[in-house]
């Protein structure tokens, strides 16, 4: 029987306005057990949110004691002082995760469409629909950072399934 406690994923959808996050355990299927928004108030200075978002994340992981964290990588944005406050909430994520000593893996938005519905390029709500038919839910995750998020979590477990099996064939040879 696996241990429940090793096949649980954290996803992070980093923002400093929202910062989603989707919470998954992987035994024989993917449960969910939990998913939200960290809200920062906008009123605040950076560093001020930063620490909040810092300060949630440390909570999730003592709460759940997630093996691994999976973050969508950053992407290029027009707007470079954009791209930096994005940059700095990401980083908040690998510090809190090093903190407690969980890898942190990245995975690019559009591969994280393309584990949950099949398509790099598919829409928000196409990728929250087939989030709510994956994982069983009575409604669609919302809002869509918790959903991009959960979609993280997935595409990480998938990434490491396919490890898992290569490995194991490159042991069998």
């Amino acid at each position: 029987m696996q241990d429940k406690q090793k096949n649980i994923i954290l996803g992070i959808d980093p923002g400093t306005r929202i910062t989603g996050y989707g919470i998954i355990r992987l035994i024989d299927n993917i449960e969910v057990l939990d998913f939200g928004c960290i809200r920062p108030p906008p009123h605040l200075p950076l560093a001020e949110r930063y620490f909040i978002i810092f300060e949630a994340i440390e909570q999730l992981i003592q709460k759940f004691s997630p093996t691994s964290v999976a973050v969508e990588s950053q992407f290029m944005q027009k707007n470079v002082q954009s791209a930096i406050k994005l940059g700095m909430a990401k980083g908040v994520v690998f510090l809190a995760a090093a903190k407690s000593k969980i890898s942190v893996f990245e995975y690019a938005p559009k591969k994280a469409k393309m584990a949950v519905v099949g398509n790099g390029n598919a829409s928000k709500e196409q990728v929250q629909k087939m989030l709510q038919i994956i994982l069983h839910l009575p409604e669609v995750p919302s809002p869509e950072d918790a959903a991009d998020a959960l979609a993280l979590a997935i595409c990480h477990a998938n990434a490491n399934f396919l490890h898992n099996i290569k490995s194991r064939l490159c042991m069998s040879i």
